[in-house]
């Protein structure tokens, strides 16, 4: 019998996936896969991942509704185009559905697949899932790439309907007669954790549902309160993964909160950059910005990433990234300002500290907010601007509730002096970033 494979990616959820629909619809039966793949999985720096075991337990929670459902889950480890081309061999397999993704990684993966598919008869078909508007849909009015956000915002806000975030109809379409069943045999062991070489990581998670109204609502009033741990959606982990929608998520704060709207448009942008600027991921967007000679000071980095700066927001921050993988956002621009400006250390040191650490990391919002501190990117903050940690403190950490809640001993002789004065480390950076864009005009 042909079968369709639906290949889960970066949306682990049955309700409303725009590939999922397709493949539901299409008159095939269809077999779910997920790969854990070896060349992304290489990278992980520790044994004991929190993303891996939140990704693995998603997985798991999508094959027992499939079986649930009277369909068969497949789940393979190994390179995603050998895993394809084995399970083409295995089954008779008519067509592959997935939902589209905009890394440069993801992008290559993709065009090699479609080229082996093509080259065995297998229709490749690929679906707009994780954005409202992707690739070259929204252009300024001379057809070219947007980079300045507030144009791109009034543009998306003119074109995007309610229609738009509709949910897809898989959830309802998930059923036996539109799933294929194999054999347990056929169908192979599902990998674990442990026969990938990996270990489970207790962690908290959000749960995968819509935040509170109240919360939405109130969001452009919390959203700079850290000490607040519901004053923000704490939604970027579902979204990174695909648990949640952004049609469920952006439906809500159009009607509720256009702030929040405008920082989940911000996605949309930088998924849109980073598709037509894919070098932006290693490298500056700007010229004059790639020659910028950062002193790289690995103590002062290592002070940075351990949170013992001497600057109580900076450090609370870092801390609390360490031990739980989050960190509201405006402490990461306030730490990453630290870094890029005052230790005057390389942005891409501390975006793969952030891929390391961050449970929600997503390689377009990263790369683009911190070549945003940076005054790298295609899109950024003036290279001349630098934000003084104390003032940020002041503004949204008055009383020190966060700061003491991550740094108890602040206040006391066990807590280190500044590592470099505000001043002095401003001037030290402006200066080199000037002369640096002289001597490259």
């Amino acid at each position: 019998m042909k079968i369709c494979i639906f290949w889960h990616r970066r949306d682990l959820r049955i309700h409303d996936n725009a590939g999922l629909a397709a493949a539901l619809a299409s008159g095939l039966p269809v077999v779910p896969l997920f790969i854990y793949d070896k060349e992304i999985l290489a990278h992980l720096p520790e044994k004991a991942d929190a993303r891996l075991t939140f990704i693995f337990d998603e997985v798991e929670q999508l094959a027992q509704e499939t079986e649930a459902a009277g369909g068969t889950f497949l789940a393979r480890y190994g390179q995603p185009l050998q895993v394809l081309e084995q399970l083409v061999k295995d089954f008779d397999v008519a067509t592959v559905h997935t939902n589209e993704d905009y890394e440069p990684y993801a992008t290559e993966r993709d065009t090699a697949v479609a080229k082996m598919l093509q080259e065995h008869s297998v229709g490749f078909f690929l679906y707009k899932d994780q954005v409202v508007f992707a690739k070259d849909e929204i252009l300024t009015k001379s057809g070219t790439v947007p980079k300045v956000f507030g144009a791109y915002h009034k543009a998306f806000i003119a074109r995007l309907t309610d229609e738009m975030l509709l949910p897809y109809g898989s959830k309802g379409d998930f059923k036996k007669e539109n799933l294929h069943h194999v054999s347990r045999e056929q169908a192979g062991p599902r990998p674990t954790l442990q026969s990938m070489g990996f270990e489970r990581k207790a962690q908290y998670y959000p749960p995968a549902k819509l935040p509170a109204e109240r919360i939405v609502r109130g969001y452009h009033l919390t959203r700079n309160t850290p000490a607040n741990e519901h004053g923000t959606t704490r939604e970027s982990l579902n979204l990174r993964f695909g648990t949640l929608s952004a049609r469920q998520v952006m439906q809500q704060a159009k009607a509720l909160n256009p702030k929040l709207l405008a920082e989940i448009i911000w996605r949309d942008f930088f998924m849109m950059l980073l598709w037509h600027f894919p070098k932006t991921a290693t490298e500056s967007y700007d010229p004059k910005m790639r020659h910028v000679p950062y002193r790289n000071n690995e103590d002062e980095f290592r002070a940075w990433c351990e949170g013992r700066t001497g600057y109580p927001l900076v450090d609370a921050g870092m801390r609390e990234l360490n031990a739980t993988g989050y960190l509201p956002n405006r402490v990461r621009m306030t730490v990453a300002g630290f870094l890029v400006k005052h230790l005057f250390i390389d942005w891409r040191w501390g975006e793969r500290y952030f891929a390391d650490k961050l449970l929600d990391y997503e390689m377009a919002n990263n790369v683009g907010n911190w070549q945003w501190m940076a005054g790298t990117g295609a899109i950024s903050a003036p290279w001349f601007r630098v934000y003084s940690p104390e003032s940020q403190l002041a503004q949204v950490d008055p009383e020190l509730e966060y700061v003491k809640r991550w740094v108890p001993e602040v206040g006391t002789s066990k807590y280190p002096a500044p590592i470099v004065e505000h001043k002095f480390g401003r001037e030290r950076a402006v200066e080199a970033i000037r002369a640096a864009r002289i001597a490259a005009s």
